[in-house]
């Protein structure tokens, strides 16, 4: 018997657990409902006070009900407001908008009938009261009245709860969604970038070290051409001859190239930084390459700066990357044409306001009455550029990024000496050295353009 009681017990708790909630709503309903009954059918026998005292009891108990039973409701028709599952935002947000109209239209009907029960009523109750000497108490139409805008306040109160809850909960979703992606996203690109440094990584020492085992069997390729140039030859061998050291030798400047690139493209650059004046290095390229200007049928013009043009970098490569930018104009320019060798000083666009104050403070020096400025001056930023113009002999139907790519070459042809190494080697030192490199193309003028802080 004991247990039979206990399984009773044990049933009837999970009921009130299960269904405590409807039974509770449905209950507070009802209590509401009964006082505001009561309040109007025997509201001749109340005081307006007492009257008003029932019909708040009566909306409160029937606020509570009607509270509980519209979240039960909205659980069992869209699921827990955390559960975000089914819907989007935008389609949950169409929802909550139907839901909100269709209580707004519920509560202007229930406002019209109590308003019709206001007039419609209380006209009756005031016919009767005058004929039967009896008056009415009029409070409890009132309450009536008043009761459609509270329950419509509570339910309001409750539906917004319920939706502003919802939507939170996925934007919740959405921005962790959005920061696991991002994150994701993070991981795949340092994989993807330490996989391309590494591919790269790979790629400088390949080149490094093809470049470094090639040049042993050069050299002793090249000391046996000069051993057989010394010996009796025929023409015809001689020719041969003078072929194959004449391609050995380039070989051997693609090797050194290459091994240049692939060093300064690893980042191992040993600079050796000296005062040097970036004039009088490129007069001694063009004594250097004098015997191939000559040659070459072309007219360098320069048109050096009158300024000052020293600079504190690394003499060697700033000689390299000046004699790439030259080489390049010998190999592809057209024939019996000019190439434009300019330098200037630029200055940063800070520096002139700089330079104004430094003229008004000379000024108010030489006059005692103009008043001065103590402000410190900075010193004006200093550039050096270098531009070398040519004019192509054959078609550019390249950009800046294509030419400066290892072995690419502007003359697709390739029928000239380049190797498609000498733009980038300029473009990697360039950056080595802290400086800056563009090209600019206008129709057959090619513009190699170097700037460097001094």
């Amino acid at each position: 018997m004991a247990t039979k009681w206990k399984n009773m017990y044990e049933k009837f708790i999970r009921f009130l657990g299960r269904e405590g909630k409807i039974i509770s709503g449905l209950t507070s309903v009802a209590v509401g409902l009964a006082g505001l009954w009561i309040m109007s059918a025997y509201g001749g026998y109340h005081s307006p006070q007492a009257t008003f005292l029932i019909g708040a009891q009566g909306n409160m108990w029937l606020g509570v009900g009607v509270s509980i039973l519209l979240r039960l409701y909205l659980v069992h028709q869209y699921g827990e407001p955390e559960d975000c599952a089914g819907y989007e935002y935008e389609k949950w947000k169409t929802v909550r908008e139907k839901s909100i109209k269709r209580l707004y239209w519920i509560g202007a009907a229930a406002g019209l009938s109590a308003a019709v029960y206001l007039l419609f009523f209380e006209l009756v109750y005031a016919v009767w009261s005058y004929e039967s000497k009896f008056w009415y108490n009029y409070g409890a139409a009132y309450m009536i009245f008043m009761t459609v805008p509270a329950q419509y306040l509570i339910c309001r109160n409750r539906l917004s709860r319920f939706w502003n809850r919802k939507l939170e909960g996925i934007m919740g979703q959405i921005e962790m969604m959005q920061q696991k992606r991002l994150a994701e996203a993070l991981e795949i690109e340092k994989k993807s970038l330490e996989k391309v440094s590494r591919s790269d990584q790979l790629r400088v020492d390949l080149i490094t070290n093809v470049s470094h085992d090639l040049k042993t069997p050069l050299t002793s390729i090249v000391g046996y051409i000069e051993l057989i140039k010394k010996e009796e030859l025929s023409g015809i061998v001689r020719d041969y001859v003078d072929v194959i050291s004449s391609r050995t030798e380039k070989l051997g400047e693609m090797i050194n190239s290459l091994f240049s690139l692939a060093k300064a493209s690893s980042g191992n650059v040993e600079l050796h930084r000296e005062h040097f004046e970036v004039n009088r290095l490129i007069e001694q390229i063009f004594a250097d390459m004098d015997d191939r200007i000559e040659e070459s049928g072309l007219k360098f013009v320069t048109l050096l700066t009158k300024e000052n043009t020293e600079i504190y970098t690394d003499n060697t490569y700033f000689y390299r990357i000046c004699q790439n930018l030259i080489e390049n104009a010998l190999k592809y320019s057209a024939e019996k044409t000019r190439v434009f060798v300019k330098t200037e000083i630029r200055r940063d666009e800070g520096s002139k306001a700089a330079a104004d104050q430094s003229v008004y403070l000379a000024d108010a020096q030489d006059s005692p009455s103009a008043p001065v400025r103590t402000e410190a001056i900075e010193e004006p930023r200093r550039r050096i550029r270098i531009e070398i113009t040519n004019t192509a002999g054959y078609f550019m139907d390249f950009t800046k990024e294509d030419i400066v790519e290892r072995f690419a070459r502007g003359d697709q042809s390739r029928t000239s000496e380049g190797n498609g190494l000498g733009l980038a080697i300029v473009s990697t030192y360039a950056k080595a050295l802290g400086g800056e490199f563009d090209i600019r193309i206008d129709c057959d003028q090619f513009k190699a353009c170097l700037e460097f802080c001094i």
